[in-house]
């Protein structure tokens, strides 16, 4: 028991972790990770992951762009974001960066592939499928 109470003094008590994180969920970052009207690069596993964030809307995506397969930053979490239009420095396609329609580009009318999300407290968890 005292071990239990070690393991858990770290967090605070709205963090408890059979609250927040069940089974399903993995925490990623705290919404204030990710700079509003812009992207975070984040690794989840052996997933390479993209954050997008504009005031409280945030979303994510595996960070491959659907045309050949490439990164979208043009250096590590580096990303050509504007207006909520993300950029692929790879061929130059762009995609609405909350919910990933490609808009133009060699992959018009695909889109990222998404990676669901909940927001719970200012944390940021993946709900793992």
């Amino acid at each position: 028991m005292a071990e239990s109470r070690v393991q858990h003094a770290a967090n605070p008590p709205w963090m408890h972790p059979t609250m927040l994180h069940p089974a399903h969920e993995r925490r990623l970052c705290r919404l204030d990770d990710v700079p509003d009207g812009g992207a975070l690069a984040l690794t989840d596993g052996a997933d390479d992951l993209l954050l997008t964030r504009r005031g409280d809307a945030i979303s994510a995506f595996r960070n491959v762009c659907p045309h050949a397969g490439q990164r979208l930053d043009w250096a590590p979490g580096k990303f050509l974001i504007r207006d909520g239009v993300l950029v692929c420095a790879a061929h130059g396609a762009s995609f609405a960066a909350l919910d990933g329609t490609c808009l133009g580009g060699p992959c018009r009318g695909d889109r990222l592939r998404a990676v669901a999300l909940r927001v719970v407290a200012g944390e940021v968890l993946r709900l793992l499928e």
